[in-house]
C-alpha cells in the first residue's frame, strides 16, 4: 500500500460516509471518484465493503433506540411491528439485488455516463418533490403501516441502478406516501442496516476469491473514515432536513452529474 493509495482510500472513505445517508448517491459518487482518480478495486469490492463503516455509524448513533427495540420486542407488539416493517421494506431490494448482482456490478458499475445521468435526473426529482405541498400523515419512523413500509422498500429497488441513491429513492418514496421529512430520513437510516449489511455480506461471498491481503489495508482505512464522516452526518442530518428540506441535495446532484458528464466528454 503506497501513500497515494492510502490517501485515495481515505478520501473515498470520507466521501462514502459523507454521502451515504443524504439523497445524493454515495455509490455514484464513489464510482465516479474512483474513475477520475484512477483507483481500481477488483469487482468494486472496496467501494462496497467500506459501506460497513457507515452502517456502524448508524448503529452507534442509534444504539439506545436499537437496544430498546430489540430488548423490548419479546413483550412489546409495537417494537416487533417496527422490526417487521424494516425487514418487509428490505425484502424487495434484497431479492432483486441478488438476482441482478452480476449485471449491477459488471455492467452498471462500469458505466460512468449512466451514473452521471442518474445523478442529474435524481436531482430534478428531488427538487420537484421538495416543492410539492405534501401533507404528512406519519410523523414517526417507527409507526409506519406495514403497507407503507413495503411500498418504500419497492422504491428502494430503483437504487440498484448506481447514481439513483438508496436514501434518495426511499426518502422520496416515503414523502410521496405521506411520511414527514424527518421520519422519512430516519426510516431510511434504519432500512440501511439490513440493506447495506446484506449487500456487503453477499458481495464478499461472491468475490471471496478476488480479495487480497493488500486490499484489506485500504479497506480498513476507507472503513474508518466512512465511519467517522458517517457518524457526523447522521447526527446533523435530521435537524437539517426538518428545517431546510432536500432541495440543496437536488442541486448538488445536478452539479456533480453535469461536471462528470463534462469531464467524461473531454476524455477523462
Amino acid at each position: 500500500m503506497t501513500l497515494p493509495e492510502a490517501a485515495t482510500a481515505l478520501l473515498l472513505g470520507l466521501l462514502e460516509g459523507a454521502t451515504e445517508f443524504i439523497p445524493v448517491s454515495s455509490t455514484g459518487h464513489l464510482v465516479l471518484a474512483s474513475h477520475f482518480l484512477g483507483f481500481d478495486s477488483p469487482n468494486n469490492t472496496f467501494q462496497v465493503v467500506i459501506q460497513l463503516g457507515a452502517v456502524l455509524a448508524i448503529v452507534i448513533a442509534y444504539l439506545g433506540k436499537l437496544a430498546w427495540v430489540f430488548g423490548s420486542a419479546p413483550r412489546d407488539p409495537a417494537a416487533r411491528r417496527f422490526i417487521g416493517a424494516v425487514l418487509l421494506a428490505f425484502l424487495p431490494a434484497a431479492l432483486l439485488g441478488a438476482l441482478l448482482h452480476d449485471v449491477i456490478k459488471n455492467v452498471l458499475f462500469e458505466t460512468p455516463l449512466l451514473i452521471a445521468t442518474m445523478l442529474i435526473l435524481g436531482g430534478v426529482v428531488l427538487l420537484l418533490v421538495d416543492r410539492l405541498p405534501l401533507r404528512p400523515r406519519y410523523e414517526e419512523a417507527d409507526h409506519l403501516p406495514l403497507g407503507t413500509a413495503f411500498a418504500i422498500g419497492l422504491c428502494q429497488c430503483l437504487a440498484l441502478v448506481p447514481g439513483v441513491s438508496r436514501s434518495g429513492s426511499t426518502i422520496v418514496g416515503a414523502l410521496l406516501l405521506g411520511v414527514s421529512k424527518r421520519a422519512a430520513a430516519e426510516f431510511s437510516f434504519f432500512l440501511s442496516l439490513p440493506t447495506m449489511g446484506g449487500a456487503v455480506a453477499y458481495d464478499l461471498y461472491k468475490n471471496r476469491d478476488a480479495l487480497a491481503f493488500d486490499d484489506m489495508g485500504l479497506i480498513a482505512l476507507g472503513f474508518a473514515m466512512a465511519f467517522l464522516s458517517g457518524l457526523l452526518v447522521v447526527r446533523i442530518l435530521l435537524d437539517f432536513v426538518g428545517r431546510r428540506g432536500f432541495a440543496i441535495f437536488g442541486w448538488w446532484r445536478i452539479l456533480v452529474g453535469g461536471a462528470a458528464i463534462l469531464f467524461l466528454s473531454m476524455g477523462f
